[in-house]
């Protein structure tokens, strides 16, 4: 769908801006929700969709972080009035 918006007038954009501000909200939620995984050119795992860069590791980088899982999660239970989720101020 191409739109010219130089020709629209001011009243037909301000008709676009709630269809425009819904599909951005949408965007924003399924991008926050799905992560997709590729493996880099070196051959490291890279996890899409935790930020706005991939995380990176190596398989062996991988395995040492899962072994460690549930000290992670007790790390993060002990320090939770400290850490902020993501868009937190």
């Amino acid at each position: 769908m191409n739109i010219d918006v130089a020709k629209m007038s001011y009243e037909d954009l301000l008709k676009l801006v709630p269809t425009l501000l819904s599909k951005l909200e949408q965007a924003q939620k399924a991008s926050e929700r799905s992560l997709s995984f590729k493996v880099s050119d070196k051959g490291a795992l890279s996890v899409y969709g935790m930020a706005r860069f991939p995380v990176t590791l190596y398989k062996s980088q991988w395995r040492r972080l899962f072994a460690v899982q549930k000290e992670l999660a007790a790390f993060i239970a002990t320090n939770d009035h400290l850490l902020k989720d993501k868009g937190e101020e």
